[in-house]
């Protein structure tokens, strides 16, 4: 009986890191450009595709 105790001072300390971590992702403006994400995938990365030197 006393486990149950401890998972649940275990269950809603995760839950309120989590809920922490939400509202410091959302206060850290990380929801600010959801279509930027989207859109990304759609264009071509202008890159080199010539191996550098000692990749092997």
């Amino acid at each position: 009986m006393e486990n149950l105790v401890y998972l649940i001072v275990i269950a809603l300390g995760l839950g309120g890191l989590g809920i922490f971590g939400l509202f410091w992702s959302i206060r850290s403006s990380q929801y600010s450009d959801m279509d930027g994400a989207a859109n990304r995938i759609l264009y071509d990365d202008e890159f080199d595709s010539t191996p550098k030197a000692g990749a092997e």
